[in-house]
């Protein structure tokens, strides 16, 4: 079942236990099971993206740790290189006076054995230096070029973020700032739609200027395929004002919102398996609840828009 089928089977509950009309212990059951089954779906969205959160910052991590082992390497490499050039003058001062014994008459031939030995001797720490400071210097080229390339590809998304950024804004420009703000955070695009801007006090029913929001948002989105696509909704603290069997509380609540807009941006064509609707209810504020403007600013719905990460996650499993 697709969301927009949940937010329909959500509101049909709501319709039926709130109305006059009675269904059978049956059809009651069924929807009862089908909610319990979306809801265990909505549990499954959160683990997946927390699990794709905690990825992208080991992918931090891997970045910094290769940086830092890049860093080690150049430090051995120049040491290395530092003792490559003494063995090799050490070698040039030996070599001459090898050759000097050479064409010196009167020398004993011990001291000319002696100096032979020493001589190979030294020419072979000389190609042992050579061969470490090579492979050294390979290893530093490699781990450059890792560190390069991932952040390259940061950069790249970094950069498909900012302008997803200034294309929502351009899009939305016609609202105020006090019903929508859209900025980045953590490498996602977070558009903060007010409560507001959407619904009425108590109410899972998009307002018309709030739809029209929506509208304009998802012809962004649909235009960016590779975006995936979270709605979060939140409220206050305030308990609601009147619960029914399927909303008894500020979480059931948030999520019906969630659903709702979810069901906007899919008709107006964002793809639905693009799209996760999930509700936080009065557990993640933005501010204290123990004042009105407080509580207004936590009353929101955040629809946060999330890059694929593909190539990244290619460079870390591959090293």
């Amino acid at each position: 079942m697709t969301l927009k089928n949940f937010t329909g089977l959500s509101l049909g509950l709501f319709l039926l236990a709130s109305g006059s009309a009675c269904v059978s212990q049956k059809k009651y059951d069924q929807l009862l099971s089908e909610k319990v089954r979306l809801e265990a779906q909505k549990h499954e969205s959160e683990e997946a993206l927390a699990v794709a959160e905690s990825t992208i910052e080991r992918l931090e991590t891997a970045l910094k740790n290769t940086k830092d082992e890049a860093d080690s390497i150049r430090q051995e490499l120049r040491a290395s290189t530092e003792n490559l050039n003494a063995k090799t003058q050490a070698y040039i001062e030996l070599e001459e006076y090898y050759n000097n014994l050479v064409n010196s008459s009167g020398k004993l031939n011990k001291d000319l054995a002696e100096q032979q030995q020493r001589l190979l001797s030294a020419r072979e720490e000389l190609e042992l230096a050579r061969q470490q400071n090579q492979e050294l210097s390979l290893n530093l080229q490699e781990r450059e070029k890792r560190v390069r390339e991932l952040e390259q590809i940061l950069e790249e998304k970094e950069k498909a973020v900012a302008q997803l950024k200034k294309r929502v804004s351009d899009a939305l420009l016609n609202f105020k700032e006090n019903d929508l703000t859209v900025q980045v955070k953590n490498g996602k695009v977070y558009v903060s739609l007010a409560e507001q801007l959407l619904f009425k006090s108590g109410s899972i029913a998009v307002d018309p200027k709030g739809v029209n929001a929506l509208k304009q948002l998802a012809g962004v989105l649909k235009e960016s395929p590779e975006i995936q696509i979270l709605v979060e909704g939140h409220t206050d603290n305030v308990p609601l004002g009147r619960t029914s069997q399927y909303m008894k509380n500020n979480w059931d609540l948030s999520v019906l919102r969630a659903t709702s807009i979810v069901d906007i941006l899919t008709d107006a064509g964002v793809a639905p398996d693009r799209v996760t609707a999930a509700g936080r209810g009065e557990h993640l504020p933005l501010t204290t609840n123990e004042t009105a403007e407080g509580r207004a600013k936590n009353r929101r719905t955040e629809i946060i828009l999330t890059p694929k990460l593909d190539e990244l996650f290619e460079i870390l499993e591959g090293n």
